[in-house]
């Protein structure tokens, strides 16, 4: 597929009006309000995962509504000195898998923390292991859709808050440096890693990747692969719902996380992405922390001739370089 989105020097300046709702930030502080009264940590048990240098241990944290929210917790065996963290969000479909199975930040020196998708999990990957119980409001039966009539009840309302409290029980773990958590994620996880930044005013760095939920409305516009076309798909059979759609969506849009954002930030994009079109992530970027007051560094990466896989691992080689210099740790060596 060649490059279908905007050229890259229209990307470059890239910054669009976004149809925020006048309550988008009480509606975000209510809800984390809400889901910030149970403690965050339920269970820290212990995993043999047959893995010599790594420590896991399996977490149940409680996330929107008090949910019970499961996660992978790994550190470098053996090291007991307080570590920087990452937290990682998985993509659309996937759960948190098997412990074995992202093993970077933990190589790299990082406490990672890998948190599972509620109500997901079944697509992609080695499965999850965290229900969603307010599954069953108006919507189509797929994550993208599930409550979409009302922004309250939506899935990614739940997902985004989960998240946030993803990054609350990192910091209530033992060995981790609560001053210095990123938040890590590729295309939904991506979307998910921007969400907290703007949630999250503390965070020490976001590295966000193809993020889904950025630019959704032009997205909707230019493309039906993927979780966009679960939304058009739903559309398509509920003729007249689209205000309504588009209402729930404006409170979980990326650019909207972005504008609020104060993190360092690094993004990676790949100009041919259909299922993630680019401008969403150069509209996030290029309005990053403009409400926010500060000026944080960021950077973002093209891949001119790759898609939704964007640079790969050539890009997860700058995402640690970067980060050990934001975090003014040893750079990875290569």
């Amino acid at each position: 597929m060649p490059a279908f989105d905007l050229p890259i020097r229209e990307l470059e300046q890239y910054r669009p009006d976004v149809q925020e709702p006048p309550d988008f930030d009480e509606f975000w502080r209510d809800t984390l309000k809400g889901a910030a009264q149970a403690e965050v940590l339920a269970a820290v048990t212990p995993v043999r995962t047959g893995l010599r240098l790594t420590d896991t241990w399996g977490v149940t944290f409680r996330g929107f509504a008090g949910d019970p929210v499961r996660a992978w917790y790994s550190r470098p065996s053996g090291v007991r000195e307080p570590l920087p963290a990452v937290v990682e969000y998985a993509g659309y479909g996937r759960g948190r898998g098997l412990p074995h199975e992202r093993l970077t930040w933990v190589n790299a020196g990082y406490a990672h923390l890998l948190m599972d998708n509620r109500g997901q999990g079944d697509q992609y990957g080695n499965g999850g292991a965290t229900p969603d119980p307010h599954a069953s409001a108006p919507g189509g039966p797929g994550p993208a859709v599930r409550g979409l009539p009302n922004p309250r009840d939506y899935h990614f309302r739940r997902l985004i808050t989960d998240a946030v409290r993803a990054v609350t029980a990192v910091r209530a773990l033992p060995g981790v440096d609560g001053e210095r958590v990123a938040a890590v994620g590729n295309s939904q996880g991506g979307g998910l890693a921007l969400a907290v930044a703007g949630l999250v005013p503390d965070l020490a760095a976001a590295l966000i990747t193809a993020p889904f939920l950025c630019g959704i409305r032009r997205a909707l516009d230019l493309t039906d692969a993927g979780p966009y076309g679960e939304i058009s798909a739903y559309l398509a059979v509920h003729r007249g719902e689209e205000e309504a759609a588009y209402r729930t969506l404006s409170y979980v849009e990326g650019i909207s996380f972005a504008r609020r954002a104060a993190a360092p930030a690094h993004f990676g994009v790949g100009l041919r992405d259909t299922v993630c079109p680019p401008s969403g992530a150069y509209a996030a970027c290029n309005r990053y922390a403009e409400l926010s007051g500060v000026d944080p560094r960021k950077e973002i990466h093209a891949y001119p001739f790759n898609g939704h896989e964007g640079g790969d691992a050539v890009h997860v080689r700058r995402q640690l370089d970067w980060l050990a210099e934001v975090l003014e740790l040893s750079p990875s060596r290569g």
